[in-house]
């Protein structure tokens, strides 16, 4: 895509907010700001830096549908996506859109409100609801527009998502699992919005699983997420992007660390023609623990992208990331993993591994661990290792009486399990084990 071809799509873009921008609930000002923040930076391609090897801007070769976009769902539809045995509320949005009738919130504890983004975003029903205040304090805090063209875009067009917000001393124990389902049935831009306030000394755990259902367009689906995490809190967080067929997805998960939280997060991705995902971490007060984990199975001409930011502004505090790809055919990974200690931060534990199988001559991954450091008194460490399957191992499987097709799957297994063992839910890890051992089964 030339230059003429960049600027063309990003003004289309704008000119859809200029027709729409009257029906947007709340921040108008902000919203002004994010579509002229997106103008400004255009639709990345591979002369930013940021998106070298991921060039956004073929995405939007096409003409999108925004708005009132045509849904095919019921709810017995609803039940493919569940995952077995896990007893937890679901969210469902359809199309970015929260969806009340498949919706079911079960032993949610008094205070906490699941509700969409739609009510948190309109002053009068949020008002009423008692979370005007937490959204106006925490909206579009932590995804800066100015750092991203797609952060800017969703806020600019934000109509719809999830918001909770857990007050102090709350604990939720029953997962929260929303589940995303794109059924468009014309290209769409679908760009939901989520809005996560924790309070001091809660718990929360998500999962959050992206699925397709009667889609028969090419969908981009940009969605951005926020998190506010209090004192003492502990939040787990699952992404799941699974069922992904023709879907283009641009994630962006953006999080903020009080005093003595733990944050832990989950990205495993196992189907998708083309996906882009940013995390962006600040523990921003003393004795935080951060942990990214994440995994990846491609194959075909499969495109993943996953791009970390963990910025360690204060001292005494811990983060870790792992991330593993297996990839076959001309498929291609991308991991840009960047550690950043502020000069305050003294005492930081920072460690970033990317570990990769390539299955075929044909598959390509790009690595770039990065730390940027400026505090003297610090434990930091990064790697990245690629290669192939262990002759060796294969070597003794096969001497045991394995076939070739079973010994590499367990080999794989194994491989793929060191990030499948960090996860805390039970039933999503028993689940998360069968979708991988299947994924595996068809790279043969």
């Amino acid at each position: 895509m030339n230059v003429m071809e960049k600027i063309s799509s990003t003004e289309k873009v704008v000119s859809e907010f200029q027709k729409v921008k009257s029906s947007l609930k709340g921040f108008s000002s902000l919203r002004e700001k994010a579509i002229a923040e997106f103008e400004r930076q255009g639709i990345p391609n591979r002369k930013n830096e940021e998106w070298k090897y991921s060039d956004a801007s073929a995405l939007f070769k096409s003409e999108f549908q925004i708005q009132n976009l045509e849904s095919r769902v019921e709810k017995r539809d609803i039940e493919k996506f569940l995952v077995p045995n896990l007893n937890a509320s679901t969210v469902v949005l359809v199309n970015g859109i929260y969806s009340e009738e498949f919706s079911s919130i079960k032993n949610i504890p008094k205070g906490v409100v699941v509700c969409s983004m739609a009510e948190a975003l309109n002053e009068p029903l949020s008002s009423r609801r008692g979370v005007w205040g937490e959204t106006k304090n925490h909206f579009s805090k932590y995804a800066d527009i100015t750092s991203d063209a797609f952060i800017a875009l969703n806020t600019a067009f934000a109509t719809d998502g999830v918001f909770i917000s857990v007050p102090d001393n709350t604990i939720v124990e029953t997962p929260i699992h929303i589940i995303n389902i794109i059924s468009a049935q014309e290209p769409s831009l679908i760009q939901p919005r989520f809005l996560f306030v924790i309070g001091n000394n809660s718990e929360l755990k998500i999962v959050e699983s992206i699925d397709t259902l009667n889609s028969n367009a090419k969908t981009v689906c940009n969605s951005v997420t926020e998190i506010s995490i209090g004192e003492k809190s502990k939040i787990q967080y699952y992404k799941l992007q699974n069922d992904c067929a023709g879907i283009h997805l641009i994630s962006s998960i953006n999080a903020h660390q009080q005093k003595d939280s733990h944050f832990d997060t989950n990205t495993i991705t196992l189907n998708g023609d083309w996906i882009r995902n940013n995390l962006n971490i600040v523990p921003d007060a003393e004795h935080c623990e951060t942990h990214l984990n994440g995994l990846f199975i491609t194959r075909g001409t499969q495109h993943v992208d996953n791009h970390t930011l963990v910025d360690h502004r204060k001292p005494n505090c811990q983060s870790n990331q792992l991330y593993k790809g297996i990839l076959d055919g001309k498929s291609i990974g991308i991991f840009n993993g960047k550690i950043f200690v502020r000069r305050d931060a003294q005492k930081t534990n920072a460690y970033q591994s990317s570990k990769n199988i390539l299955l075929s001559d044909d598959a390509t991954i790009n690595t770039k661990p990065q730390l940027e450091i400026y505090a003297d008194d610090v434990k930091c460490s990064h790697g990245s290792t690629t290669g192939q399957l262990n002759e060796d191992a294969m070597f003794y499987l096969r001497s045991r009486g394995l076939g070739e097709d079973s010994a590499k799957n367990l080999l794989l297994f194994a491989f793929a399990g060191d990030v499948i063992e960090k996860i805390q839910i039970e039933p999503l890890k028993v689940y998360l084990e069968e979708l991988v051992n299947q994924r595996l089964h068809k790279q043969q």
